[in-house]
């Protein structure tokens, strides 16, 4: 029976990196041509340009030497140094990584940094490993990985199942094979290490703003409205901590066991205080409802901030909500975003919503190469204003051009990144 459940899960998990490829395929297709760009741009960006596998041997703690694959996916440099994430995780595959490194790609180009995309992973269960052996993989990922990667070639960062610890190992071997400190290497390190402050709720900060920004385009008071959070792990606890102490009425939230909703404003702080340490606080209560009924609660705001598809085609006509913020990678479908967008309910994309990790990632990188630090006060503000911008001018993008916003934030995502590869000669 456990065989057959895994190979459903694997089966399904195989399916939902496919379609997180193909769907990313077709939006930036439908951008390109949206902005007049010729096939060969389409050819460029379709895939990453560079896709690195690696086999890493590491000497586990009872002796015998475990090899581990990763992988490296840089979507495109023509703007600059490419940037992203390196996730440990059990069911990491090529497709994934390749994926979230165009996503990295577009992010970058909304928020107009001067980098391309990439994302790395490694096929490891960290959660059964000791930090030695955590050590050992991350210190031989950089080593597998060193001639591709670098302050002005690729900049790694934090992602699933990854820290500042991590980070800092990945850093410090670099800078041993490099002979020298390079702290702008990588971002999401300590702070006494070149990190930054605010890097790591910057996040959900950067989702936050597009909250605050999103009601303000509506007329909607953030103090007094009906939010549903769907997630309540380290994005929507503190999504739903902060729209709380704003004074919205946070009347839905969930984990993966089930829903809790009151129409009268949940007590957020009695919740997180009375979570497991798995981040679990639904299984202490009765009076519990599904995830899909969650979805569906009449409110003004709803994040979906747990897991990708949860908004289809199937469910998208019954969602009440005037606004939707994706906070969770995919969670609704191209389908669903059509149909929100036709009943007139504000979708703000996932590529936006998420890009205040990479904003302060990169605010990390100047730092580290300035060796000046800014406070967390003036961090923050210029967070504030980079999302702010790169919201109006998504927003803007779709009321001129007559799109839903998601496909509005890949006309501005792939517009940096076209150009650069045209001006450079690429196409």
């Amino acid at each position: 029976m456990g065989t057959a459940v895994e190979t459903k899960k694997a089966e399904q998990k195989v399916k939902e990196t496919l379609n997180l490829f193909t769907s990313t395929q077709v939006v930036i297709q439908d951008a390109l041509n949206k902005l007049g760009y010729s096939d060969q741009m389409y050819e460029l960006l379709k895939e990453p340009l560079r896709m690195l596998t690696v086999r890493i041997p590491v000497r586990m703690d009872s002796g015998e030497v475990k090899i581990f694959t990763g992988y490296r996916s840089q979507h495109n440099d023509a703007v600059g140094p490419t940037k992203g994430g390196v996730r440990f995780h059990p069911e990491v595959d090529e497709d994934e990584v390749k994926a979230l490194s165009m996503w990295m790609s577009l992010k970058c180009g909304i928020v107009d940094l001067p980098y391309g995309g990439a994302k790395g992973g490694i096929i490891c269960d960290p959660r059964t490993m000791s930090m030695g052996e955590l050590e050992r993989l991350s210190r031989g990922y950089v080593r597998a990985i060193s001639q591709i990667v670098g302050p002005t070639k690729d900049i790694p960062a934090p992602d699933v199942y990854t820290n500042a610890q991590i980070m800092a190992w990945m850093m410090d071997e670099y800078s041993h094979l490099r002979e020298q400190d390079s702290p702008g290497f990588i971002t999401g390190k300590p702070i006494v290490l070149g990190g930054s402050q605010g890097r790591e709720k910057a996040t959900a900060q950067g989702v936050v703003i597009c909250i605050v920004e999103a009601a303000k385009k509506r007329g909607i008071s953030i103090e007094g409205a009906r939010v549903v959070v769907q997630g309540f792990g380290n994005a929507g606890s503190f999504l739903a901590k902060f729209l709380h102490d704003a004074g919205a009425k946070v009347i839905g939230i969930s984990d993966a066991y089930g829903a809790l909703h009151d129409p009268n404003g949940l007590d957020i702080n009695y919740l997180l205080d009375k979570r497991d340490s798995f981040g679990t606080v639904t299984t202490q209560f009765n009076n519990t409802i599904s995830n899909k009924e969650l979805l569906e609660l009449d409110c003004d705001i709803l994040v979906p901030a747990a897991i990708s598809n949860q908004i289809t085609d199937e469910n998208a006509n019954n969602i009440k909500a005037a606004i939707v913020v994706e906070a969770a990678n995919g969670p609704t479908t191209i389908e669903a975003t059509k149909i929100l967008t036709d009943r007139g309910i504000l979708l703000i994309p996932d590529v936006l919503a998420s890009s205040g990790g990479v904003t302060v990632s990169y605010f990390e990188w100047v730092q580290n190469n300035q060796g000046y630090y800014w406070t967390e006060e003036e961090v923050n503000d210029k967070l504030h204003k980079s999302l702010v911008q790169a919201f109006n001018n998504v927003y803007d993008t779709a009321q001129q051009r007559n799109v839903n916003m998601r496909l509005a934030a890949y006309m501005v995502g792939v517009r940096r990144m076209s150009e650069a590869s045209r001006f450079r000669g690429w196409i």
